[in-house]
C-alpha cells in the first residue's frame, strides 16, 4: 500500500508520482495502534441525541493507508450529516482482523464494518450477523456489472453478495532490466511460456555474483500458495473438483509443481524462508533476483530502490492469459436496522469510482470497476507508474480463489507440497499425493 511522496519511474532522474511501501509492511505497521475503547455491540441503537447514527469501522490499516481511510471517512461525515463513521480502526492489523472479529461476534460486541480478507469471507459469512448486501450492491449507485468479474466473484457466497469490495490486485512478473542486459537475455513479452520462464531464470542465475533468476516465498503460507493457482487454472484444473469432495488439481498440480522442481534443480530460484516474501523482495530490490511474481502494491518500493524494471503478464502453458486476483472486503455486521442502513450507505459510497480511485492511489490497489479505471485521476496515476497498466489490463483474465469454507484446509497442505518441491525434498507427484490426502479429507467433512 503506497505512501505518498516522490519517486522516479523509468530509471534515475525522471521524477513523477507517489512513493509507496509494501502492502504487508503497512499492515504490520499497525501493530502499535491504540485499541478501540469499547466495541459497537448489538445492544446499542447507535443513534445519538442529535439524531446521528454512529457506525463503528474496523479498518486495520496503518500509515498512509490509515490516513487515506480517515480522510475519506472525514469527507463522508461532512457530506452525510445524519451519519457519523467512527474510524477507530479496531486496534489490530488487517492480518489479525478475522480473529478479532470472530472473538467480537462470540462476545456479542462487534463493529458495523470490518476489513476482511477475501479468503476469509466464506467463514465469517457463516455468522447470521453478517448483512446480506445483494440488493444493496446490485441496485446501488455503482452498477453491479461495472465491477470486474474477480470483484463480483470474491464477494459472492452461495449466490449472495456478502460483502462490499474494498481492495483489488492481480499478479504479474516484475523483472530487472539491468540483470537481463548483463546476461544477454531478451526481455520477456506477453504470451511467454512457463518453459521460457524456467529457461530465463536459469540464464539469469549467476552464483558468482549471488544472483538468482527468480524468487518464490517458501514459508508454505497463502503467499506461497496463491502464486500456483494461475498455473493450475491455465492447465485446466481448479481448486475444488465439481463433486465438491476432492481437489480439482490432482494431475494439473503435478505439472505445475514440475515447473518449480525444474527451478529447484537448476538452482535458479531463491526460496524465501521469511513470512511475507520480504527477503525475496529485498533481494530483488538490491539487484540479486532477476524476476519476481508480485502485485501492484510492490511497485512503489521497487521504484524507490531505483531499479530499472519492467512488468509482463504471467507466463502460460496454454497460450491463454490467466492471472489471480485477491480482492479484500468491507464486511457489514448487523447492529440493528438504523446502524446497518448507515453502514451500507457508507460502504456503497466508498466503492463509488471517485472515492475508489483516491483509495487505490493510497492503498496500492487497482480500480474496483471498469468505470473507475477510465477516470482521469486513475489514468494520470497509472501513466506515472511503469507497468501499472499491465496489472490493470490483466484483470480481464483474472480469477479468484473460491469463496469456500474448506479453502484453508486445501491451502495448508498445498503450501507444504510447494515448499518441499522448491527445497528439492520431494517429487511433484509424491508431494501432490500427500496434499490431496489431507485436502480431500477436509472437503468430505459436512459443513
Amino acid at each position: 500500500m503506497p505512501v505518498k511522496g516522490v519517486y522516479r519511474v523509468g530509471g534515475p532522474g525522471t521524477t513523477v508520482g507517489a512513493l509507496g511501501i509494501s502492502r504487508r509492511r503497512l499492515l504490520l505497521g499497525a501493530a502499535s495502534a491504540a485499541a478501540v475503547s469499547g466495541c459497537a455491540g448489538g445492544a446499542s441503537g447507535g443513534v445519538g441525541a442529535d439524531g446521528r447514527v454512529t457506525v463503528e469501522l474496523w479498518h486495520g490499516q496503518a500509515d498512509t493507508a490509515r490516513k487515506a481511510v480517515e480522510a475519506l471517512v472525514a469527507e463522508f461525515n461532512r457530506t452525510h450529516p445524519t451519519i457519523r463513521v467512527d474510524s477507530g480502526g479496531g486496534g489490530v492489523i488487517s492480518d489479525a482482523m478475522l480473529q478479532k472479529v470472530t472473538a467480537a461476534l462470540a462476545a456479542g460486541s462487534y463493529p458495523d464494518v470490518a476489513y476482511i480478507f477475501g479468503s476469509d469471507l466464506a467463514n465469517i459469512a457463516r455468522s447470521p450477523r453478517v448483512v446480506d448486501l445483494t440488493d444493496a450492491l446490485h441496485d446501488g449507485p455503482t452498477p453491479w456489472n461495472t465491477y470486474w468479474k474477480p470483484v463480483r466473484d470474491a464477494v459472492t457466497v452461495n449466490g449472495r453478495v456478502r460483502a462490499a469490495p474494498a481492495l483489488l490486485d492481480s499478479l504479474a512478473v516484475v523483472y530487472n532490466r539491468k540483470l537481463f542486459r548483463r546476461a544477454g537475455v531478451p526481455f520477456p513479452e506477453a504470451g511467454w511460456s512457463w518453459n521460457e520462464f524456467a529457461a530465463t531464470a536459469k540464464a539469469l542465475t549467476d552464483p558468482g555474483h549471488g544472483v538468482f533468476g527468480a524468487g518464490w516465498p517458501g514459508t508454505g503460507d497463502e503467499d506461497t500458495v496463491w502464486r500456483l493457482w494461475p498455473m493450475i487454472w491455465d492447465l485446466g484444473g481448479d481448486v475444488v473438483a465439481p463433486d465438491g469432495k476432492h481437489i480439482g488439481f490432482a494431475d494439473e498440480g503435478v505439472r505445475a509443481l514440475g515447473t518449480l522442481a525444474r527451478l529447484a534443480t537448476d538452482k535458479s530460484v531463491y526460496v524465501d524462508p521469511k513470512p511475507g516474501g520480504e527477503q525475496m523482495y529485498q533481494a530483488f530490490q538490491s539487484g540479486r533476483i532477476g524476476m519476481v511474481g508480485t502485485g501492484p502494491w510492490k511497485l512503489p518500493d521497487i521504484v524507490e530502490a531505483r531499479i530499472d524494471y519492467g512488468v509482463v503478464p504471467l507466463p502460460t502453458y496454454s497460450g491463454r492469459p490467466v492471472t489471480i486476483s485477491g480482492p479484500d472486503t468491507w464486511t457489514v455486521f448487523d447492529n440493528g436496522s438504523a446502524r446497518s442502513r448507515a453502514a451500507v450507505e457508507f460502504v456503497r459510497w466508498m466503492t463509488e469510482p471517485a472515492q475508489d480511485v483516491r483509495w487505490d492511489a493510497s492503498a496500492g490497489s487497482l480500480p474496483l470497476t471498469t468505470t473507475a479505471a477510465k477516470l482521469p485521476g486513475w489514468r494520470r496515476y497509472s501513466a506515472g507508474t511503469t507497468g501499472l497498466d499491465v496489472f490493470t489490463d490483466s484483470l480481464s483474465s483474472a480469477r479468484v480463489r473460491p469463496v469456500h469454507p474448506a479453502y484453508p484446509q486445501i491451502s495448508q497442505p498445498l503450501g507444504e507440497a510447494i515448499v518441499s518441491v522448491l527445497l528439492a525434498q520431494d517429487s511433484p507427484a509424491h508431494a501432490l499425493r500427500r496434499c490431496a490426502g489431507k485436502a480431500d479429507a477436509a472437503l468430505r467433512i459436512p459443513r
